[in-house]
């Protein structure tokens, strides 16, 4: 079939065709609108989560494309990071980052997430709309992991710059020019740390070691690159998909707004009600896989839809309807198996707090605009608004 996502109705609402698709079989290929390669989308939760621990279905991106003749010129930091790496060496790599990037950490870091939430607050005129994306969705997150790995003040509007252009689909050219902006940034900062050590999740990263073993200089600019964009990303569109969900479900909004206390055990079935990453990251089958009764021959691509998976009915009864009773964590929202995001405690209580300040300081919360006027961003890989203008008013 052609590819879906290609429709523009799609970034507004993906998941009447992922449900027809799991319809019509949970893994089928899919080959691009323009006549361009087959890949294989799977859309069944059982399938999904299958895929996404089967090590026949690689992620190392350079030895897939080796010999392919691509035109693009992504940095080798940002097209070759421990994402995109198998066992053995992707075990290694997350062994040393897991060292410096403790859930012990993140419990640390609460005083300071709520202080950066309630200041980004504070700007919010209660007279006109606010637009929670840009008011609170991007800084925190964005704010929060600068400061974990030590991006200085001054550099941080550069780096969420170059983050979102990471994004920017169907524009290679923007897309290569920010990694290099990127990963020429974080080596430059790992050569000043290294002269001017402090107590950084970066200068962690610079000193960590497994008995000999240690970071190279590719490695650590790959995963401090890797670390800011994942750090931020991933939160930023959960969190403006979390709130526009509760905003279209007022009952359950209100419910949280008298009860934040009960915000920790409904986050998982916001992550899983409205994905935020949408589509895994690329896999390829190094030989031939039989997956969901469909046989995907070896070497092409395979997309793993995670937003599809946690709506497939067999495993989620009632999937499009939020029910904040359900019990949800059993999500594929942060991925599965050796992939699964290691920044998923950071993530979950930088959306803990955020909603727990919006919700208890106002009330009244309503959208600003009618919900088909909202704008998504144009990418398959991340599901998230480009704007959310809201408005309400004080308790």
């Amino acid at each position: 079939m052609t590819d879906p996502t290609q429709d523009p109705r799609f970034l507004q609402d993906p998941y009447p065709a992922y449900a027809a698709m799991r319809a019509a079989c949970p893994v089928q290929p899919v080959s691009a609108s323009s006549g361009g390669h087959t890949s294989y989308v799977v859309t069944g939760y059982a399938e999904a989560k299958e895929a996404l621990g089967d090590n026949r279905l690689s992620k190392n991106t350079s030895v897939f494309f080796e010999g392919k003749g691509s035109r693009r010129s992504l940095h080798p930091a940002v097209a070759h990071t421990m994402l995109a790496s198998d066992p053995p060496q992707h075990t290694r790599l997350r062994k040393l980052v897991a060292k410096a990037f403790t859930t012990g950490a993140v419990a640390d870091l609460r005083p300071f997430i709520a202080r950066v939430a309630d200041k980004l607050l504070d700007g919010w005129n209660l007279d006109e709309p606010f637009d929670f994306v840009a008011g609170l969705a991007v800084p925190l997150p964005v704010i929060v992991i600068c400061e974990m790995l030590g991006v200085p003040l001054a550099d941080r509007l550069d780096v969420q710059h170059w983050s979102a252009e990471l994004f920017a689909a169907g524009q290679p050219d923007v897309i290569d020019a920010a990694s290099h902006s990127m990963a020429e940034y974080m080596a430059g900062l790992i050569d000043a740390k290294r002269r001017n050590a402090g107590s950084s999740l970066l200068d962690q990263l610079i000193s960590a070691r497994d008995g000999d073993d240690r970071l190279s200089e590719e490695e650590l600019v790959s995963l401090a690159v890797l670390l800011l964009v994942a750090g931020h990303e991933t939160t930023t569109n959960a969190l403006g998909n979390a709130l526009l969900a509760l905003l279209q479900h007022p009952a359950e909004l209100d419910r949280l707004r008298q009860n934040p206390d009960d915000i920790p055990s409904a986050l998982d079935e916001l992550l899983r009600f409205d994905s935020a990453v949408s589509t895994s990251t690329f896999r390829f089958t190094v030989e031939a896989v039989r997956l969901g009764g469909t046989e995907i021959p070896a070497g092409v691509p395979v997309l793993v839809a995670l937003g599809a998976a946690n709506r497939d009915p067999q495993r989620f009864e009632g999937p499009d309807q939020l029910n904040l009773d359900r019990e949800a964590a059993a999500h594929l929202a942060f991925g599965h198996g050796i992939h699964r995001c290691l920044g998923a405690p950071l993530a979950k209580a930088e959306m803990d707090i955020a909603l727990r300040s919006v919700l208890t300081r106002f009330r009244g919360m309503q959208l600003a605009v009618p919900v088909d006027q909202l704008r998504w961003r144009r990418t398959r890989l991340i599901r998230g608004l480009s704007a959310l203008p809201v408005l309400a008013s004080n308790p």
